[in-house]
């Protein structure tokens, strides 16, 4: 099976372009300029030397023994917290900005839930002179507050949104309205593989630099360019389409994707879309979506802000519907352990994002000889509050 995106913009039934009239054209116009400016000989040498000499690529790709010992296997960790402004966000907010700037934008929007995008976006404007606005929920705005100072100091104006769950579903409807007042002149700078098409494919298409750098580090460490399971956390998708991009079609290699479960898939507060999800459009794509019996989306939720989202990219969706991906659902609890568990074994200090990908790592079997392949998304800075709080209800 092909696992590509098609030139309708669909992972077989999901994806699409669903916008609203005042956004037709300047979707259109992405669609028909994306793939010529990100094949273009001066974006990928612009491109490639800011991920170079600004974002610091390539990211380590580290053996992590300790825990390997634990799982009974060779775990690498893909080191993307490494990364300037602290997570694998960079990769796509330099990809484009530069499309932006080559398509005459003058004004760039996103949405943020864990910062970290917003964060990234703020940074690439403050690098190309551009005014930056950030939508994100009020509920992310109090638990993430170290990312939102960041933003506020990049220059950008961060508006906090109170509608809804006040979480990321909230920031993205904010965005995408602010969008259609302004077609002419803005740019939105989505920060996951969800959206209307073109979004999920060129993020993916930016993001790929980590599996690109997967397969040399892999060739270098083991004399072979590929693993036996390749190993992601899931929201929007964004950092598991980078690691999975360049191995879609190698069925040699096992994808594992977690998704936060909250407090349990049938708790009725979880975020994990790919098992709880049906069929439906949201924010300008069909995908799988949580949702009642009438359509309306359920609020989702998550102790990790940046996968608390009722909807998951197309990609994803595809992935797990044709049984590509395994996909599993983590919740709080085990996030919470895995990520000490990183800590206190490799001194690496996790996103809570991160952190689910590791708690699905009790739920494999592993051979000995297996090559586990798996990526650190962010770094724990920002959840510091979070993981401070942890260790005073473990003493």
């Amino acid at each position: 099976m092909n696992y590509q995106v098609d030139e309708k913009g669909y992972y077989g039934r999901f994806g699409g372009a669903y916008v609203p009239e005042i956004l037709h054209k300047c979707v259109e116009d992405l669609q028909r300029n994306y793939l010529e400016t990100l094949e273009s000989d001066a974006f990928r040498q612009e491109y490639h030397h800011l991920l170079r000499t600004y974002a610091g690529r390539p990211s380590p790709l580290y053996r992590a023994g300790r825990l390997g010992a634990k799982y009974g296997c060779r775990i690498y960790l893909k080191r993307e917290d490494l990364n300037h402004t602290g997570a694998h966000k960079i990769n796509n907010t330099i990809g484009q900005i530069l499309v932006a700037r080559s398509m005459g934008k003058t004004r760039i929007i996103a949405e943020t839930g864990a910062g970290q995008h917003g964060v990234a976006t703020a940074t690439v404007c403050a690098l190309m002179n551009m005014p930056c606005v950030v939508y994100m929920g009020q509920t992310d705005v109090e638990r993430q507050q170290p990312n939102v100072r960041k933003m506020r100091m990049l220059g950008a104006d961060v508006v906090p949104v109170r509608s809804g769950n006040m979480t990321l579903k909230d920031a993205t409807n904010e965005a995408i309205r602010d969008w259609c007042c302004h077609p002419s002149d803005t740019f939105y700078i989505i920060g996951s593989t969800v959206g209307p098409h073109p979004y999920p494919d060129m993020v993916a298409r930016l993001q790929s630099v980590i599996s690109e750098e997967i397969r040399w580090q892999l060739e270098e460490a083991e004399g072979r360019d590929f693993p036996d399971y390749l190993m992601a956390c899931v929201g929007g998708g964004s950092n598991a389409a980078g690691t999975v991009y360049h191995y879609l079609d190698d069925e040699r290699v096992k994808i594992v994707l977690a998704e936060a479960g909250g407090e349990g898939i049938l708790s009725g507060r979880s975020a994990a879309t790919i098992q709880l999800g049906k069929e439906g459009i949201l924010h300008g794509a069909r995908t799988l979506v949580m949702q009642d019996e009438d359509g309306q989306i359920e609020e989702p939720y998550s102790i990790s802000a940046g996968l608390d989202y009722p909807g998951i990219g197309p990609l994803h969706a595809n992935l797990a519907e044709t049984k590509r991906a395994t996909v599993l659902a983590v919740n709080d609890r085990e996030a919470l352990s895995a990520a000490f568990e990183l800590t206190r074994l490799e001194g690496i200090i996790p996103a809570l994002e991160s952190a689910h990908v590791l708690g699905a790592l009790p739920k494999l079997d592993f051979r000995p000889g297996d090559v586990v392949v798996l990526t650190v998304s962010g770094r724990g800075d920002k959840d510091m509050e979070t993981y401070l709080k942890e260790l005073i209800i473990e003493n």
